[in-house]
């Protein structure tokens, strides 16, 4: 049983010391490097983080000071967090595929005057935009490889800082700054994808962190014999959560993969009880599936295609644990014998409790193959002004068309213009140095404005999520435009990575589609199709046609709903390349800028309207090397099948 907040927990480092009482010998982290898995206990968790604490005394970490952290996922670096507030510091964790110039901005705005960096790759980032940076002193660096030769003047190993602290023995000076703290000094300070501009730093404090961390785990029942993996961004409020707030909470264990093209097989050998992804992994890893189904015998394809049609009949209706016939019932087990059971071992989720998607809807046909194979998938929505939790989904009242209810805590309203609007525990304090944003989300009685457009369903208290309020239109004709519900249904396809409809005050919608090329690469293997280059394949007129089929497809879907069937799609083109973070395209957490893509291919939108058949275009990229370039090539443009709808809506 997890302990009321109120019973002396007031910050982060408060749960560590409870966690290291109760759990000592338990394994609190665990780290995959070169091929073998090293655990730390609590108890040795703790330990590391008081020598790092040390350590950042002696560097002159002063009450209040910033320290960025940026590296992949590793126990090491969750410790400089925890490390970081056990002296009074903030922690600032940035993305660590961001390019030099946005990390400059995040440290420059946020003053930090020290950085804990993973590897030489994020110490030569720091290096490229030093100069520009008055406020940052040291760096401390975790993986030394590469980095011998640097200047270190002013760069220490992360080993060292820790050896230095040991020596110093200052832990009484450390334990006076963390008792010194309360629950409103701040735990976090984690910055917003920019969706629409500069990212903003979101505050959050020790009371948003623990009264979150502890609502969530009690909804659903966590515990700390669960197991997590961490490894999607240390910079996205979930992975802090998940991560520091529940992990801390719960006393679970987290498992850090050794990189991110090992992190299927680390999935798979650790087998999470408690997982989290973004609808894009679950996507991924749907595609990989039905490629190799492609591929087998046909009695496998057989078996295959009969057993999940039993899944999507019963599967959901059994793990509700709501009334199935014995027939039935017998014909899943079979399945989950012969196919549902070796699937979910394959995708390293045979032991998952607890499984959740947010961050982007995901399509109601992906969300209900997974519940069809038994996974507890749930989806919540949130935001990094939250503290993640707005809504979850309760068991047994699993729907791929809701976000399910308010989290516990938390208060919804919808406003006049349909935009939702929460207030709750983890409400953030503020974005820093930005009072003007402050008071433009957060009203005087705490009420935050989502940005979300949505409607909460009588008799359910369900919440359901239409669009981005911003992105929710009207047709030319009257009819309601909400682009997100069609790119939704796009992207269910394996073939389809992305995919951009615009259509507001038009008479009708046209899309932009990224091809999946390890999907599309793969049946051009099997079609016999060569190509050289992503660019060919995209315009490979049997490419185009397979995803004209699927354009026609989403068609008949949006028709059938009478409130949208205004969304068609008339026309589309298939994109020379895929939208990329470096190009401005899309942010860090792959969501879509939508004005940037629309600003940057007008003239491809422009043609898409204007009926031409197709388009010469040159497009700017940045290579991986920071390089700009550009890329030359004629697009072909696409009518779509068009379903005639017999009911029309007026605009009101």
């Amino acid at each position: 049983m997890t302990e009321p907040a109120s019973s002396g927990i007031r910050t982060v480092p408060d749960l560590l010391a409870r966690n290291v009482a109760r759990h000592g010998t338990k394994a609190a982290y665990r780290e995959k490097e070169f091929g073998i898995w090293q655990s730390w206990t609590w108890a040795q968790a703790a330990a590391e983080i008081d020598a790092l604490a040390m350590g950042l005394l002696t560097l002159g970490a002063a009450v209040g000071d910033h320290i960025a952290i940026v590296g992949r996922n590793r126990p090491a670096l969750y410790w400089a967090m925890v490390a970081a507030q056990r002296v009074g510091c903030v922690p600032v964790p940035l993305y660590q595929d961001a390019a030099a110039e946005e990390i400059a901005y995040a440290l420059d705005h946020s003053g930090a005057r020290f950085v804990v960096a993973g590897d030489q790759e994020q110490v030569d980032k720091i290096a490229e935009i030093r100069d520009g940076l008055t406020a940052l002193e040291h760096v401390i660096y975790l993986d030394g490889r590469g980095l011998r030769k640097y200047d270190h003047s002013h760069m220490t190993s992360y080993a060292n800082v820790q050896a230095a602290g040991r020596k110093s023995g200052q832990i009484a000076e450390v334990n006076a700054r963390t008792g010194a703290r309360t629950p409103d000094d701040t735990a976090v300070m984690l910055y917003t994808s920019g969706t629409t501009g500069r990212p903003k730093g979101v505050v959050l404090s020790h009371r948003n962190v623990i009264a979150t961390s502890e609502n969530s785990a009690a909804f659903d029942h966590l515990q700390a014999g669960d197991e997590v993996l961490a490894y999607l961004p240390m910079a996205w409020v979930g992975d802090f959560i998940f991560s520091i707030g529940q992990a801390m909470w719960t006393g679970f264990c987290v498992n850090c993969p050794e990189s991110a093209d090992t992190m299927m097989t680390d999935l798979r050998e650790i087998g999470p009880t408690y997982f989290f992804a973004p609808p894009r992994v679950f996507e991924t890893q749907l595609t990989s599936v039905m490629i190799r189904m492609e591929d087998v015998g046909r009695i496998k394809k057989w078996l295959f295609d009969h057993y999940m049609g039993v899944a999507r009949r019963v599967g959901p209706a059994i793990l509700d644990g709501n009334p199935v016939s014995g027939i039935d019932r017998l014909s899943y087990w079979l399945g989950n014998l012969l196919i549902y059971g070796p699937l979910k071992n394959t995708l390293g989720l045979s032991r998952v409790r607890v499984g959740y998607t947010a961050g982007e809807a995901i399509g109601p046909e992906i969300f209900d193959f997974y519940r069809a194979l038994g996974i507890n998938l749930k989806q919540l929505y949130g935001q990094t002004e939250a503290t993640v939790f707005i809504t979850q989904q309760p068991d047994g009242e699993v729907r791929s068309d809701t976000v399910g209810v308010p989290s516990p805590g938390v208060e919804l309203k919808i406003g006049d213009t349909g935009e939702v609007f929460y207030r709750s525990p983890g409400t953030f304090v503020a974005y820093y140095k930005n009072a003007e944003s402050t008071a433009d989300t957060k009203d005087a009685e705490g009420w935050v404005a989502t940005g979300d457009a949505g409607f909460i369903e009588e008799g359910t208290g369900h919440l359901r999520i239409i669009d981005r309020a911003k992105d929710v239109g009207k047709m030319a004709g009257g009819r309601l435009f909400a682009p997100k519900y069609v790119e939704n249904k796009l992207k269910f396809y394996p073939n389809i990575l992305e995919a951009v409809v615009f259509g507001a005050n038009r008479s009708n919608c046209v899309a932009f589609i990224n091809i999946d090329l390890t999907a599309v690469g793969n049946w051009a293997e099997r079609n016999n199709i060569a190509y050289s280059s992503y660019q060919e394949l995209s315009q490979h007129p049997a490419v185009l046609k397979m995803i004209a089929g699927h354009v026609a497809e989403v068609n008949q879907s949006v028709a059938a709903d009478e409130m949208l069937a205004g969304c068609q799609i008339h026309r589309f083109l298939v994109l020379h390349k895929e939208l990329d973070a470096d190009d401005g395209e899309i942010t860090r957490t792959r969501k879509v800028r939508r004005r940037m893509v629309e600003e940057k291919y007008a003239d491809l939108i422009a043609a898409l309207y204007s009926g031409a058949a197709e388009i010469y275009t040159e497009t700017e990229v940045t290579y991986e090397d920071g390089r700009k370039g550009k890329i030359k090539a004629t697009l072909d443009l696409q009518d779509a099948e068009i379903v005639a709808v017999e009911h029309q809506v007026a605009a009101e």
